[in-house]
């Protein structure tokens, strides 16, 4: 039966296509054509779930306690983890009960946010490019969106004194992440004291992505909001265990600050789920209690491949820096091709699959992104490849007619 005659709701057809989904159609569609791709597109970490955390989930898992419905909170063993590692890194000081909430996957904590927090028409600050869901998010809550443009001679960093008053006294919410997912760029704690500042002044709630804490290389260490003093009153920081920890799947995650903003999401999620299954939880304080070799021993991974990718790539005429933090490479395109065309040569020519930088907002257009989530031998068929398909002529017609 048709439902022509009824429409989604507005916010739906407003939002536009998620990036991922739509390189996810163009993957089928060439794996169709029996291409083996190389897939370096979105940031799916490719190693497994270490043992310790799969062993605890399987012990967990026959306690049949466990079974039951979360406590909405989430399991105070997990919150205990939670507050034990950010001291342990960051010397910050964390209630359990009142500034920690599990979350299913910081994208979730981040959307949801915004639905807590965000009315029609509040003017919420974006940096541009950056996560999807930091702006979707918003979007989805009726929020307009003001773009934080950023660019490669401020090293990526948001301008604060770019931003006019006007726009900062009608500001409700400012999200923001680095070391930075799609630049790869890192803020010295310099920059985080501003923006505390800046925040303050302004009576700006501060959102925080704090997603690549531990991919850091060269002895880099990122900061957390909350190390600056005065952030836990006006802002909360969102981390996940996807990343350093190869827990995509398992969706778990943690929204941390300010016990208010804290509770008033948690009121939120209460109305929509039952919090994340307690085996996972139990899964994931394991993996915040690992120690701090199994840490360097991913670092050094991801380095690995660094190094050897940036020096291909710049081998073949790529332009692209050697970032200290994230698991990702953002390269620029060619001059004269978009990065929505440039990203379907690659997949077209090459068979490889990056992310385009417009997918990230309008800031992102001109680059590309990739993500380093293949060995060195796999990597070294992507150098291959492009070394044979003369990516940079660009005169060619793609292969996909587009």
């Amino acid at each position: 039966m048709s439902l022509d005659w009824i429409n989604p709701a507005r916010r739906l057809q407003e939002l536009p296509l998620y990036v991922f989904a739509r390189l996810d159609q163009l993957k089928t569609e060439a794996r169709d054509r029996g291409v083996d791709l190389i897939d370096l597109g979105m940031g799916n970490p490719d190693g497994p779930t270490p043992q310790a955390v799969v062993e605890a989930a399987i012990a967990a898992l026959h306690d049949p306690d466990n079974h039951r419905y979360p406590d909405f909170k989430g399991n105070i063993y997990f919150r205990r983890a939670i507050a034990e590692w950010y001291h342990r890194r960051y010397q910050v000081v964390l209630d359990p009960e009142a500034e920690i909430l599990p979350v299913l996957g910081s994208k979730e904590g981040l959307t949801h946010l915004a639905l807590a927090y965000i009315d029609p028409g509040d003017l919420i600050l974006v940096p541009s490019p950056g996560y999807p869901a930091h702006f979707r998010g918003p979007l989805i809550a009726g929020g307009q969106i003001h773009e934080l443009m950023l660019s490669a001679h401020n090293d990526w960093l948001i301008d604060l004194a770019a931003i006019p008053d006007r726009v900062a006294e009608r500001a409700k919410i400012l999200y923001f992440n680095y070391p930075n997912n799609p630049t790869t760029a890192t803020a010295p704690r310099e920059f985080f004291e501003e923006i505390v500042a800046f925040a303050r002044r302004w009576e700006i709630l501060l959102v925080h992505d704090l997603c690549y804490a531990e991919l850091a290389f060269d002895g880099y260490q990122p900061t957390s909001l909350l190390e600056i003093p005065g952030a836990k009153e006006i802002g909360v920081e969102f981390h996940t265990l996807s990343k350093t920890y190869n827990m995509a799947g398992w969706r778990v995650g943690f929204a941390v600050g300010n016990d208010r903003v804290v509770n008033n999401l948690r009121t939120l999620k209460t109305n929509l789920d039952y919090g994340m299954f307690s085996v996972v939880q139990t899964a994931a304080a394991t993996a915040l209690q690992l120690p701090d070799v199994y840490i360097h021993e991913v670092q050094e991974r991801y380095r690995k491949r660094r190094d050897f990718l940036v020096k291909g790539l710049t081998d073949l005429g790529w332009k692209v820096k050697n970032p200290q933090a994230t698991f990702y490479l953002w390269a620029e395109c060619p001059p004269g091709i978009s990065s929505t065309e440039f990203a379907l040569l690659l997949l077209d020519r090459a068979g490889v699959v990056v992310t385009p930088g417009n997918g990230f907002g309008s800031g992102g257009e001109g680059y590309v992104r990739i993500s380093l989530i293949a060995e060195c031998d796999r990597l070294a068929q992507v150098l291959e490849r492009f070394a044979q398909s003369n990516l940079f002529d660009t005169s060619t017609p793609l292969l996909s007619g587009k």
